[in-house]
């Protein structure tokens, strides 16, 4: 599968300007690390565990968190990826991203899905994620991994792992990576 890098800033957003980092890329690593393990825990082993990673940042979130199951339980995890683009509730104001697709390696019945996202802050992309995930077949569970949880929920949706918890003020802006988490805000261009 092709690696997919994130958007760094929605178009007309402006520039993601780093004020401080909260996570370097040690952290990040022992967070997915202990995430895997409670991933292995809660579901008494891997049989029917599927990682869903949501376009765009939470592919490679989910990806680590694959290779990280495989050295734990040397099993190897399907890992897919969701595109929620149009199943929105915002989909005319939001940029359709053409390298975004949805792949699902399995049928999805009976199975227990973990989707994975680099930053949960409304809950709305998650519930789109839901949504679509119907397409896809049936899971007997669903359960929710996050790198980092800001906070400002308008939805009610928790997160069963979290790397981080790091509240935040509606005006500050985050970008979770594989090579660290930063805080900062958007400077127009």
């Amino acid at each position: 599968m092709p690696e997919i890098t994130p958007r760094r800033t929605r178009p007309g957003a402006g520039v993601f300007v780093a004020r401080s980092s909260i996570l370097s890329a040690d952290d990040v690593a022992r967070a997915l690390r202990r995430m895997a393990h409670e991933i292995v825990e809660r579901n008494s082993g891997l049989d029917s565990v599927v990682l869903i990673g949501l376009q765009t940042g939470g592919v490679v979130v989910a990806e680590a968190l694959g290779a990280n199951l495989a050295a734990i339980e040397g099993v190897e995890v399907p890992v897919g990826t969701l595109d929620v683009a149009f199943y929105r509730d915002d989909v005319p104001t939001r940029p359709l991203l053409p390298e975004a697709s949805s792949q699902i390696p399995v049928d999805l019945t009976e199975r227990t899905v973990v989707l994975v996202d680099d930053v949960l802050f409304t809950g709305r992309t998650v519930r789109a994620a839901l949504h679509a995930l119907s397409e896809f077949g049936r899971p007997r569970r669903v359960q929710l991994a996050v790198l980092v949880d800001r906070g400002h929920r308008e939805l009610p949706i928790r997160p069963d792992y979290v790397g981080k918890n790091l509240p935040t003020s509606l005006d500050e802006e985050l970008r979770a990576t594989l090579d660290g988490v930063e805080l900062g805000s958007r400077q127009p261009r």
